[in-house]
């Protein structure tokens, strides 16, 4: 059984020799020549593996193909080489080795022409992570939607920073503010937002040319966020900053916005569940409860602001005011931070457990019409 050791190459010309070279004699006359030319050429390590390959196969017969140049040519020229080989000695097998990973693309070229039994790939082990490196690199390169996800953004930042230090005059400053931006782009990336706005469009086209009620009813729950918002930042610049903590601030935005939000949410969900009712499809069970979340989670918010800001003192005490119901006369009852919290979760748990109740009894409706349906 006869094995041919291929040497394979492209790039530079071999010095002092036109290939293929055939033969042991030949070859170690090649690794010298090649060694003396340029010491740190990669040739000579994968030459000399070469060597040692043919040294442990019994009937193997060691050959250098190399084809000059980066182009189409040089492939052919190999081709051509390995057909000769082919052609003269007979084998019936090939042991490859090659030193670089850009060598052994050529690979399937020596493979439709004689079988190949492996490939010997061949680094110098103080580059081995460097070449690595390059490759990684160089394939990262080569994908043009991670250079744009990547390569842009650092370089932006790259410009941006001489800007902004020269405006602020503060290096902490400038990388302050690039480092904003990178958290907000790596969100806007990692939370897919950028997949959501270009489904959007789309997403409101359909819902024009479908008539469909949410589309109405979104554009006012963004509209009623937004007043929330705005009624939330007039409650905090009403009071006086210099005393209150940021927490305290924080808990009266919540308790002026979260009405309007509540109301959002709402109208969202309300708008989402009539389409789901207009529509022919059954009505899934979470869309019918949505609405009473949303109030239950409004009601929870609301209450535990209210406890904080009088715990504060920024509110005082709640007073039911005193009621008549014909003979039956009621005084009013003071409620303390603490029993007007209870009542404020207790009745959003009670919404959320009608919520369910409305939720399961729809759900149930709409399985037993289908049933009947099927049925007759």
């Amino acid at each position: 059984m006869s094995t041919l050791v291929v040497c394979l190459h492209r790039g530079d010309p071999l010095p002092g020799a036109d290939p293929p070279v055939v033969g042991r004699a030949a070859v170690e006359s090649l690794v010298t020549a090649v060694g003396v030319d340029d010491p740190e050429d990669s040739r000579v390590n994968c030459l000399l593996e070469g060597l040692r390959v043919d040294s442990d196969i019994e009937d193997g017969t060691i050959a250098v193909v190399s084809g000059t140049g980066e182009t189409v040519s040089a492939d052919r020229e190999v081709a051509r080489q390995i057909e000769d080989l082919v052609a003269e000695y007979d084998p019936e097998s090939a042991v490859v080795v090659v030193d670089s990973a850009e060598d052994e693309r050529l690979v399937p070229i020596i493979e439709s022409r004689v079988t190949v039994d492996a490939v010997d790939r061949v680094v110098v082990r103080q580059a081995r992570d460097i070449e690595s490196t390059y490759y990684l690199l160089k394939q990262f390169l080569a994908d043009e939607q991670l250079r744009k996800t990547v390569l842009v953004p650092l370089g932006a930042a790259l410009l941006a920073f001489p800007i902004l230090l020269f405006f602020a005059q503060s290096p902490a400053a400038a990388l302050g503010a690039i480092a904003a931006t990178f958290g907000f782009y790596l969100l806007y990336k990692g939370l897919g937002v950028d997949s959501y706005i270009a489904r959007l469009p789309g997403q409101i086209r359909e819902a024009m040319y479908s008539g469909q009620v949410s589309l109405v009813t979104y554009v006012v729950a963004v509209g009623l966020a937004l007043v929330g918002i705005f009624v939330g930042v007039l409650g905090v610049s009403s009071m006086q900053v210099e005393e209150i903590g940021a927490v305290i601030l924080a808990t009266r935005f919540a308790y002026d916005a979260i009405p309007w939000v509540t109301a959002a949410a709402l109208a969202a969900s309300t708008g989402r569940l009539l389409d789901e009712l207009i529509g022919d499809d059954d009505i899934g069970s979470a869309y019918v409860n949505l609405p009473f979340v949303a109030v239950a989670v409004g009601l929870a918010v609301r209450g535990f602001s209210v406890y904080f800001l009088e715990r504060s003192g920024v509110f005082g005490t709640v007073t039911i005011p005193a009621t008549e119901m014909g003979p039956a006369n009621f005084d009013a009852i003071p409620l303390t931070s603490a029993e007007h919290l209870a009542v404020l979760i207790l009745a959003s748990i009670l919404i959320s457990l009608v919520g369910v109740r409305v939720a399961a009894y729809v759900s149930g409706t709409g399985v037993d019409v289908s049933f009947e349906e099927r049925s007759s």
